[in-house]
């Protein structure tokens, strides 16, 4: 069934978002609630799908639900969760750039993020991270807790993992709220969860929901896709890329951008905004409120064009919070000498011009061995992927 797009605009009173949003400001501001309307991804819209000379976009895979993150085995086989609860194994047996197999190989209450080493899957829930043993048919065996009593979800109870490349395993936990002191100080972080105990530390904090994350093939240094926090107007709060650094404060719930004060909240142990903000790390790149960015990779492969080789591939589920609709779109970002220096839509579409209804909203990202990409979209339950 379709959704008609909506559009309530909302005057945002200290008073009136206490009672009613999770957000609190100080001053006056616009805010909408607006959704296009939900359509099917035909044919004649993904082939529409803006993209650079060279590039194709294909269904890989559809009719699965609510596809999110991916992580791809040794094998080729490609891992997805979905909103479900569950696990699918996707596979390309005749290498034809579609699946021609699938099967649920895992069911888990709020499995979300996915990773995969040394021929092992690990699985994150809310509070919870599992791993287990990847047969030779590609079947996952018995599921063992490996981490447990990770902080409740709240607002952002999608966690995702990622293994840094022969190293520990990193966890991003999102806060409870929109902006608002925590009481669990896991909540808003990335931990560091040692790979052999499990045991965990906080890597970085003031991370409001950082569900995209990697590391520069070249120089090792950790980024992230941070989401701004809601209610600030059809402007604030824009998204973060972030160079995340053990020990990092990143400002949320009382700082954002480059120092700016969300006057929601005073800062602790009696400091002014400009003091807090004097403790924190600003971010590298800034972009339009309210995109809602998913997963971020650095291209390694070689199918692409030298020039995309650790480019930034990043995708945007789309805006709820703000008018005119910003999002629901793919981007890279360029680096040079291991720093970002510029970014780009890379595939976009999704969106129709005039901004009232949109055919997808773009989520988990992985690279296969080829070097094609996948990217999800839990609106049409379609991966699809990016070939040159």
């Amino acid at each position: 069934m379709r959704k008609l797009f909506l559009l309530i605009a909302i005057i945002c009173t200290p008073s009136f978002c206490a009672q009613e949003k999770e957000g609190v400001i100080s001053e006056e501001k616009v805010g909408h609630i607006y959704k296009p309307e939900e359509t099917e991804a035909t044919e004649s819209k993904v082939n529409s799908l803006s993209k650079p000379e060279g590039f194709k976009v294909t269904k890989f895979a559809e009719s699965l639900g609510e596809p999110r993150m991916m992580a791809v085995s040794e094998a080729g086989n490609v891992y997805v969760t979905r909103r479900e609860g569950d696990v699918v194994m996707l596979k390309d047996n005749n290498k034809d750039g579609k699946a021609d197999a699938r099967e649920i190989v895992v069911t888990k209450e709020g499995a979300h993020g996915i990773a995969i080493k040394d021929n092992m899957f690990y699985l994150i829930t809310v509070n919870d991270i599992f791993k287990a043993e990847i047969n030779n048919d590609g079947s996952i065996g018995e599921l063992k807790k490996f981490v447990e009593n990770l902080p409740d979800g709240g607002q952002h109870p999608n966690r995702t993992i990622r293994f840094k490349p022969n190293e520990d395993l990193f966890v991003s936990v999102g806060s409870t709220c929109n902006a608002c002191p925590e009481t669990r100080e896991e909540n808003a972080t990335m931990l560091r969860v040692d790979s052999e105990t499990g045991e965990r530390v906080i890597f970085a904090k003031g991370l409001r929901n950082t569900i995209g994350f990697d590391w520069h093939p070249e120089s090792g240094e950790l980024y992230g896709m941070d989401h701004g926090i809601d209610w600030l107007g059809d402007d604030d709060q824009k998204e973060e890329l972030n160079k995340i650094e053990e020990g990092g404060n990143y400002g949320w719930p009382y700082v954002y951008a480059d120092g700016e004060a969300n006057k929601a909240d005073e800062p602790p142990n009696n400091m002014s905004w400009e003091e807090y903000a004097e403790k924190t790390k600003f971010p590298q790149m800034l972009f339009t409120a309210h995109s809602a960015p998913m997963d971020l990779i650095f291209y390694r492969g070689e199918m692409f064009p030298s020039e995309f080789r650790n480019k930034a591939l990043v995708t945007f589920h789309g805006s709820w919070n703000r008018k005119p609709a910003s999002g629901y779109k793919l981007m890279t970002v360029d680096f040079e000498n291991g720093e970002p220096s510029q970014s780009e839509d890379f595939i976009t579409g999704f969106l129709s011009e005039d901004g009232t209804s949109r055919f997808g909203r773009p989520v988990g990202l992985v690279e296969l061995h080829d070097g094609s990409v996948l990217f999800s979209d839990d609106q049409n339950g379609i991966i699809y992927r990016i070939s040159y």
